[in-house]
This record gives structure tokens, sequence and C-alpha cells, in this order.
């Protein structure tokens, strides 16, 4: 393939067929100096970046959820100063995340609050991970809202304190309801990865562009990126389906 690529390139640009040409722009952009290697490292730190927030996400936006669902599950006449304080903290960080758009979000960790970090990737994580706390504390806060508060009564009669009851009995229920809107959640965590470059988060993006600085040719290094995530998304969709069904057959049993 080396040798075809070099006997193309000696043809003059405007002697070149289309699918000449085609194979040029792809072998630069693909093989030439072994640049495939370049999308891998690039879809290694994609994968870990997504973990990493996935996980940030999450952690926050159970206790967010727990915390939002005890508030507003309260009884009536009943008033916890500590619990209305940190529920009013918490509902600004969901407004403020969610008012804002995840560009600037990053624009912001990485230009100013960690102005004097080079660690863009780290930086990056961290923030899709805050952001992401949001969107999965207002998914997990709906789906314990929609369970019937007779559920967690029933647990707190038999004397279970309220983390327990929520971690034993609501949470495991709520999360059938709930896990589709949060694969979704995920499938949109690991598609906003590709917004770190913009802080220089060495990602698939990244590494793209330095390949389009070299080649001068932008098709086929963000085709490549492109079908290499929608890969990834199709991969994460099918195992998600198969959970589901799984949960579905659980219920029928």
């Amino acid at each position: 393939m080396e040798q075809l690529y070099e006997t193309l390139s000696a043809i003059p640009v405007a002697d070149q067929t289309f699918w000449q040409n085609f194979f040029l722009k792809f072998y630069r952009a693909w093989f030439y100096q072994d640049r495939w290697l370049s999308y891998f490292e690039g879809l290694l730190t994609t994968i870990e970046v997504t973990a990493a927030a996935l996980a940030i996400g999450v952690a926050l936006g159970v206790v967010v959820a727990i915390v939002r669902t005890a508030y507003d599950q309260r009884r009536p006449g009943t008033h916890n100063p500590l619990l209305a304080f940190v529920n009013f903290i918490f509902k600004i960080y969901v407004t403020v995340i969610r008012g804002t758009p995840m560009m600037v979000q990053l624009m912001i960790m990485g230009f100013v609050i960690f102005a004097s970090s080079r660690e863009y990737t780290l930086v990056g994580a961290l923030t899709l991970g805050i952001n992401s706390g949001a969107y999965v504390s207002e998914i997990i806060r709906g789906g314990l809202m929609s369970l019937d508060p007779g559920q967690a009564e029933a647990g707190r009669s038999l004397g279970l304190s309220y983390i327990q009851t929520m971690w034993h009995i609501v949470i495991p229920q709520a999360f059938k309801a709930i896990l589709p809107a949060l694969g979704n959640e995920f499938i949109v965590l690991l598609k906003d990865t590709s917004l770190i470059s913009v802080i220089s988060g060495k990602e698939m993006v990244y590494y793209a562009r330095a390949i389009v600085s070299r080649t001068y040719e932008a098709m086929f290094p963000y085709i490549i990126t492109a079908v290499m995530y929608l890969i990834m998304v199709m991969g994460f969709s099918y195992l998600q389906s198969i959970l589901e069904r799984r949960l579905r057959a659980s219920d029928r049993r």
C-alpha cells in the first residue's frame, strides 16, 4: 500500500482520477506515518474522560437528587434549616449548570478557574462531570418522585433510616424507570468529550485537528473521528438495550 501511495503521489494532482485522489487523501489521514495511532490514543483518552466524568456525575447526581427529594417530600409542618440551606445551594447549582452552555463552562474552568493548570484533560473531565451531575440529579429526582410515597413510608415503618430506605427500597425500583434517560445522558456525555479540545484536552478531535494542520485536508480526519464516535455510541446503545430487556424479563418473573 505504501508503494501504491508513492506511485500515485508522483502523478500531478490535475491528472489524478477521483479515486486516486480519494485514496491519497485517506492514506495521508490514516496510514501515513502511522497516524492511525493518534486516533486510537485520542480514543483511549476519550474513554478515560468519559468514565471519570460519569463517575463524578453519578456521584454528584445521586447526592443532589436525594437531598432535593428529601426536601420536597418532607412532612407538612416540619422544617430543617440545614436541609433547606443545602437544597437551596443544590438548586442554584442545577439551575446554573443547566442554564449555561457546556463550552462556556469548559472555558471558565480551563481559562479562569484553572488558568495556571496544564492538566487540560483532567480539567475537562472534571467540568464534564460537574455538568453531567446536574442533569443526572434531575433524572434521578424525577424517578424518585414518580414512585408511590408509600414505598418509603413502609421502609421507615420497618425501622430503616432514610438513607437505608432510599438505598434498599426506593432507588432499585427507580433505576428501572430512569435507565433509558440515564443511557441517553451517558451518550451525550460521551459525545461532549469532543468539546474539551477547546481547552487543549487531548481527545480524538484534538488529534484530528493536529492531522488536519499537517495534511491541509479536513474531510477524512473529521469523518474518521465521527465514525469512531458513532461506533462507540452504537455499541453502548446495544448494551443498554440488552440491560433493559433483562430488567423487563425480571419483572415478568
